[in-house]
C-alpha cells in the first residue's frame, strides 16, 4: 500500500478516492469518521483538464463528483471506509443517486494501490455473493487518476449550509443513518 508521511513523521496517512453521487453528501459523511484527517471534494475520472462544476454537471467531461480522503490506517482501515461507502449510497444504480442523474453521479472507487483494488473487488464480490442489495452492485473500480479539487464554495458544504433545502432533505437523513449504523466508526 502506498503510504505518504504527512505532518509528523510518526503519523502515516493514506489516500482513498470515492465517487458515490453528490460530493456534498459523501464529504459530510466521511468528515464524521474517526481516522479521517481530511476530505476534499472534487472531480476525477474524466477527460477535461481542470473542469468546472458547471462543466461536470453538464455530464460531458466524463468526470465523477468525488471525494479524496486522507486517513490514518492505524485508526481506520480501508475496508472500514469501504463499509461506510457502500452503506451510505446506492451502489446498484448506474449513473444515479436519488434524484441526481448523470455519469457525474456514478458509483466508482478510484484505487491508489493494488491492495485497495483487491479490497474493493473483494468487498463487491461479497456484497454480490450475499445478494446484499437484492440486485447487483454496479460500482466501477478504476485506478486513481488526476483529482481536480472543487471550487472553494463546495468545501465543507453541508456544515456551512445546514439549513439549505438539499442539505436538510438529502444530507441530514444520510448523516442520521450514518450515526445509527456506524456509531463505532464515528469521531467523538
Amino acid at each position: 500500500m502506498e503510504i505518504q508521511t504527512m505532518g509528523t513523521e510518526n503519523q502515516k496517512s493514506v489516500k482513498a478516492t470515492f465517487a458515490g453521487g453528490c460530493f456534498w453528501c459523501t464529504e459530510a459523511l466521511f468528515l464524521e469518521i474517526k481516522g479521517v484527517e481530511k476530505v476534499v471534494p472534487g472531480y476525477t475520472g474524466g477527460k477535461v483538464v481542470n473542469p468546472t462544476y458547471e462543466e461536470v454537471c453538464e455530464g460531458t467531461t466524463g468526470h465523477a463528483e468525488a471525494i479524496e480522503i486522507t486517513y490514518n490506517p492505524e485508526l481506520i482501515s480501508y475496508e472500514d471506509l469501504l463499509e461506510v461507502f457502500f452503506g451510505t449510497h446506492d451502489p446498484t444504480t448506474l449513473n444515479r443517486q436519488g434524484a441526481d442523474v448523470g455519469t457525474q453521479y456514478r458509483s466508482e472507487i478510484f484505487y491508489h494501490s493494488e491492495a485497495q483494488k483487491k479490497a474493493a473487488e473483494n468487498f463487491i464480490d461479497l456484497l454480490n455473493t450475499q445478494n446484499f442489495y437484492g440486485k447487483k452492485v454496479v460500482t466501477k473500480i478504476s485506478p486513481a487518476v488526476r483529482f481536480y479539487v472543487a471550487e472553494e464554495y463546495h468545501k465543507n458544504y453541508y456544515n456551512r449550509n445546514k439549513n439549505q433545502g438539499y442539505c436538510m432533505a438529502v444530507i441530514a437523513p444520510k448523516l442520521d443513518k450514518l450515526k445509527k449504523n456506524y456509531q463505532s466508526k464515528l469521531k467523538n
